[in-house]
């Protein structure tokens, strides 16, 4: 059995770690409520304005995107969103499981053909342990998300898609939906999916009745570069606040079992203790009989 300073000892360690895990669980905690605060702003505006397009793109109006086409996959560009630190349960782990098996699915493409667009310092650092090159150091996106770094990926993603350089893009992210659900999402960013136009009630459907001006084309043409960059900065806004509530979770649980951990050694420090003073006692009572 350890000894009473052996058993004092690891009671003070865990205090300790109690002390640190619930001042980043509430660290994490108001950092959470900044960004859920940005990202309930962003989604639903993000979202009608995507709806708004492909209602025009899946319209029976005599325009066609670039943007659209479909073509056999030869190249493939991969955005993974994951955090800069770790702490934070699983979530970088689940980024880097749904990144392999998106891998897994292009791999006769060849590596060269597997272009990643790493976001976050976890998974930038996965991908070079895995021998891919990285197209680029996003960090910052991931830790402060901003729409102008957004809009600049964007903007490369959809040069090179035009050029024909590659031919689809897919985003990996979190979707938040609560403290406690943070769903992994894999999405085709491009070419645009017009398979499904939903309504806000959540049926299938169009709407087509609209008085466009100047020009359906020029619409369109102003409204996907704006659609495209808000994807981007709404993936980067939903992986910060899922990643905050992943740390707030798991810093929660770290300190619930240190207290569990404190409960159980002060117990055992004090039946230690309650037999050594018993020891003691039995010692003197010998000692005074003999």
């Amino acid at each position: 059995m350890a000894s009473l300073k052996e058993v004092k000892t690891r009671i003070n360690s865990v205090q300790s770690t109690r002390k640190i895990t619930s001042a980043m669980k509430m660290v994490a905690s108001a950092k959470l409520h900044k960004a859920q605060g940005a990202i309930e702003n962003m989604l639903p505006y993000q979202r009608k304005l995507n709806k708004i397009l492909t209602n025009f793109l899946s319209a029976d109006l005599p325009v066609e995107s670039p943007f659209c086409a479909e073509r056999p996959v030869k190249r493939i560009a991969i955005v993974a969103f994951s955090s800069n630190s770790s702490l934070c349960g699983a979530f970088n782990a689940n980024v880097l499981k749904m990144f392999l098996q998106t891998v897994g699915e292009y791999r006769e493409l060849g590596q060269d053909n597997i272009l990643i667009y790493p976001v976050g310092k976890k998974i930038e650092e996965a991908v070079k342990k895995l021998g891919f090159f990285s197209q680029g150091s996003y960090q910052r996106l991931a830790d402060k998300p901003s729409y102008d770094e957004a809009a600049a990926l964007a903007r490369l993603l959809m040069e090179l898609f035009l050029e024909k350089n590659i031919d689809r893009v897919e985003l990996i992210y979190h979707h938040f939906r609560s403290m406690g659900i943070q769903e992994l999402l894999r999405e085709r960013y491009l070419p645009i999916d017009l398979s499904a136009v939903q309504n806000e009630d959540g049926k299938t459907g169009m709407v087509n009745d609209y008085i466009i001006e100047p020009s359906a084309a020029q619409l369109i043409a102003d409204l996907i570069p704006q659609v495209l960059s808000q994807k981007i900065f709404t993936a980067a806004l939903d992986s910060n606040a899922s990643e905050h509530a992943a740390r707030t979770l798991a810093m929660q649980i770290a300190t619930d079992n240190a207290n569990e951990l404190i409960q159980e050694l002060t117990k055992q420090y004090n039946k230690t203790r309650q037999q050594a003073i018993t020891n003691e006692l039995l010692d003197i009572v010998g000692g005074s009989m003999a």
